[in-house]
């Protein structure tokens, strides 16, 4: 590696994890919701099962050391210290891959993924990918300006592909990863082989509303679903993310119970798939480098400007070859006739029959497959 970029480990002082214990301990409850469901958020005797055993049972260190097993490095782009994980495919032929998720996701998402993809059972099919971490996440620094929305997040990604000497890449993103994938598309298409999206960020076309398609106005109907339902997170952290970033830094269980329920609310099957560790572990990703204001501010940011694409989709195009996937349990789920009005390259559509918003963590193998199905196409 140049020395340009510095290696990176984890090691977590034990005052750290013995303050976070205490802190689970002497949290301050609420009263129980008087519903008999999730209809108005976390019930109360999940988040404090889970926080007892996040306390009392959790192993941080299990994961510290999956972790530093992978080759993590940080890097100066543009005033900011970004983190990431290169990680070489033994295929010298690897297409270079850089990955992207969002909020409240982290590099736990794609722990299951990365042998498939750097390994697979055809060399062909190899990745040599780049995982970096959103400025504000994890452990990148923390923007002490405004101004490091998606945009900007991928010039920096376009400039830490070039600085690791990839001439020709591919994107791929779920989330903010979505937007910022895209942006890239549209800044860097002279090196991208493609994009990758889980979903594509485009608006329903209001030109087919006399004729929508049964999944289109499924698609419709979970739209509003979700504004109605499911959109307070982003509209609080859109609009005043310091103030609600008190809370999240300062208790474990406002950060626990503000990030588990996007990840029962977006996962198809979260019993079957979300591991007590695995939410936990994403969850210590953010409590650890005391994230939960300074993510948020990605919103803030961001969120507006996603919204203006969302209904500018015919003006606002992007170049490169595109791969599709819209997972059962996403939102949005835009149609390909929508999604060709912003991606008119697109080379690979799926709707798969199972998955949702986190589909590296819930569908590792059919993730990767995704993945591989699209750029076999762009290689």
């Amino acid at each position: 590696m140049p020395e340009l970029f510095t290696p990176f480990r984890l090691d977590v002082p034990e005052a750290q994890l013995a303050d976070l214990r205490e802190r689970l301990r002497r949290t301050r409850w609420p009263d129980r919701e008087p519903v008999a469901d999730w209809s108005q958020g976390v019930p109360l005797a999940y988040v404090q099962d889970l926080c007892r055993y996040w306390a009392e049972e959790y192993d941080w260190r299990v994961t510290e050391a999956r972790l530093n097993a992978l080759p993590q490095y940080r890097t100066e782009i543009d005033g900011l210290g970004i983190h990431f994980v290169h990680l070489r495919s033994p295929h010298p032929d690897a297409l270079p891959l850089v990955l992207t998720n969002g909020w409240p996701g982290s590099l736990i998402e794609y722990l299951d993924v990365l042998e498939p993809l750097t390994n697979p059972p055809d060399p062909a099919d190899a990745f040599h990918l780049v995982l970096p971490t959103l400025p504000g996440y994890g452990f990148s620094d923390k923007p002490a300006t405004t101004g490091w929305g998606v945009q900007r997040i991928a010039r920096a990604w376009a400039e830490l592909m070039a600085r690791l000497g990839y001439e020709r890449y591919g994107a791929q993103g779920s989330d903010w990863g979505t937007s910022v994938s895209t942006a890239l598309g549209q800044q860097d298409a002279a090196h991208l082989a493609g994009i990758h999206v889980m979903p594509p960020i485009a608006a329903p076309d209001p030109a087919t509303f006399d004729d929508l398609t049964d999944a289109e106005r499924a698609g419709l109907d979970a739209l509003q679903h979700a504004a109605r339902y499911e959109s307070g997170y982003s509209a609080e952290q859109s609009t005043k993310p310091q103030t609600l970033g008190y809370g999240l830094v300062d208790s474990p269980a406002a950060l626990c119970a503000w990030i588990v329920e996007k990840y029962r609310s977006w996962t198809e099957r979260p019993d079957d798939v979300l591991t007590r560790d695995r939410l936990l572990d994403n969850v210590m990703l953010y409590w650890l480098p005391g994230t939960g204001a300074s993510s948020a501010r990605l919103y803030w940011e961001s969120f507006r400007q996603v919204s203006d694409w969302f209904t500018r989709a015919a003006e606002d195009t992007v170049p490169v070859p595109t791969g599709c996937t819209v997972f059962p349990r996403e939102v949005p789920r835009p149609s390909r006739r929508w999604a060709g009005r912003r991606y008119p390259d697109i080379r690979w559509w799926h709707e798969p029959d199972r998955g949702g918003h986190f589909a590296a963590l819930e569908e590792p193998e059919l993730f990767a497959g995704e993945l591989r199905s699209f750029f076999r196409l762009v290689r």
